[in-house]
């Protein structure tokens, strides 16, 4: 069996009904596992994780859409995380038995019926993009909703599939497939919004920091702290250990200490272990020394 992953991001946090409803749209269609669920208030978002083949799969992705587009209006959206989507993103992840190929042509696919079904414009983005300059989903979505009238009627950023203005209360929205991703999050013991963004500028790879890292400075203002949020698109070339590291030596340059750090959504077990044979300084450590996964395989 060919096993997908989605990991659609919902520009709804708060609203704690609406994100049962579609998470109930999404366990309603056969063949789709719900895995996992969170929101966040202060970023005003929630983070769903489906897996199952390309059919049900799409069919979940479809439900959510239906649900979101109906419930969601970004004109009184607030929340600190960028978003231009009422489903600001939705992304296709090869997990087993399937290439990436076939990732992104389910991509292209979910991309097209949606802006017919929805009357949304869509962006494909990574691996489905059909243009460099839209390859990065920053890219894509700097601006946010509030910009977003403006950047589709400069040139090249008229969307691939779908009408050529947003949607009045949904946006438009990102689709396209990519390598597993881990969404990691640090909290910082202050209220200094400076530290934090200093801090993600030092970590993040296109100002100078570590590859494969994505980060931002956001301020969590309901628990008084800061927060450097982070995308780690390649967590075997730059392990969770290295970041986390990285950030608590340039929190420390401005007196600022760790207050936790959190995993968004699921993560692969090599992630973690990886972590503990580096703190624990386990000589020849791997997997397959794992009690569960030797059980697995045998």
């Amino acid at each position: 069996m060919a096993i997908i992953e989605s990991i659609p991001n919902v520009s709804e946090g708060r609203r704690l009904d609406v994100v049962e409803q579609l998470a109930a749209a999404v366990r309603a269609v056969p063949g789709a596992r719900l895995l996992d669920y969170s929101s966040d208030a202060t970023h005003n978002r929630s983070v769903f994780t489906l897996a199952g083949e390309a059919g049900p799969l799409k069919a979940a992705i479809l439900a959510l859409f239906e649900r979101a587009v109906a419930s969601i209006d970004l004109r009184t959206h607030q929340g600190a995380h960028p978003r231009l989507g009422a489903v600001d993103v939705v992304p296709f992840v090869p997990i087993d038995g399937v290439t990436m190929a076939e990732c992104v042509a389910l991509a292209t696919e979910v991309a097209a019926i949606v802006a017919k079904r929805f009357d949304l414009p869509v962006y494909l983005y990574e691996e489905a993009s059909r243009d460099p300059a839209r390859r990065s989903l920053e890219d894509i979505r700097r601006g946010g909703f509030e910009g977003l009238a403006g950047k589709m009627a400069a040139p090249g950023w008229q969307p691939d599939y779908g009408p050529v203005s947003p949607h009045p209360s949904a946006g438009a929205t990102v689709i396209g497939a990519r390598l597993p991703l881990i969404a990691y999050n640090i909290n910082l013991q202050t209220d200094r919004l400076e530290v934090a963004r200093a801090v993600a500028a030092a970590v993040r790879y296109s100002s100078g920091g570590l590859r494969y890292v994505k980060a931002m400075g956001l301020a969590i203002e309901d628990r008084g702290i800061v927060q450097v949020s982070m995308n780690l698109t390649n967590y075997e070339q730059t392990p969770i250990y290295r970041v986390f590291d990285l950030v608590q030596r340039e929190a420390a340059r401005y007196g600022v200490a760790v207050l936790e750090s959190e995993i968004i959504g699921l993560v692969p077990a090599a992630a973690l272990t990886a972590v503990a044979a580096y703190h624990l300084q386990i000589a020849r450590f791997g997997t397959d020394r794992i009690l569960e996964n030797r059980l697995r395989d045998a």
